[in-house]
């Protein structure tokens, strides 16, 4: 089964953005996703400076989250199930994505995706622009 339905286009989120992270959501080459499989943590790093820091859930064992480095590839507004409000994927079928399921979240418990609370998710999405680099360590 594939890790998301369909890939809705993304419209302008940005307009409902602060001046200050309008820039950040502009700028890729500056900020970069950091996962850290170990602390079930995803970072926003903008300028080497943690600017998000939030708890996810990341694959089981038998699927595991691919580690390396990655790009933001499409992102889709509102892909629903068990994909929550947004989703981000950055290689193949594996996305980063919102959930149905939020006591899910602190677990390795995924079929190999980044899982998040919608909140989180809906903070994030807007500031990170397809091409945004992806690095998902222990």
């Amino acid at each position: 089964m594939s890790h998301f339905t369909w890939v809705a286009l993304f419209g302008g989120m940005g307009m409902f953005l602060n001046p200050i992270k309008k820039r950040i959501a502009r700028t890729a080459q500056n900020k970069y996703i950091l996962i850290r499989l170990k602390q079930r943590r995803l970072y926003l790093i903008v300028n080497e400076k943690v600017f998000f820091s939030f708890k996810i859930a990341i694959g089981k064992k038998s699927t595991p989250t691919p580690k390396g480095q990655f790009k933001i590839i499409d992102k889709a507004l509102n892909p629903g199930g068990a994909f929550g409000t947004r989703w981000m994927r950055f290689y193949k079928g594996y996305g980063i994505h919102g959930t149905n399921n939020p006591f899910s979240i602190g677990y390795a418990i995924t079929n190999g995706c980044v899982r998040m609370y919608n909140k989180d998710i809906e903070r994030l999405f807007p500031l990170v622009p397809v091409g945004t680099k992806v690095i998902i360590t222990d």
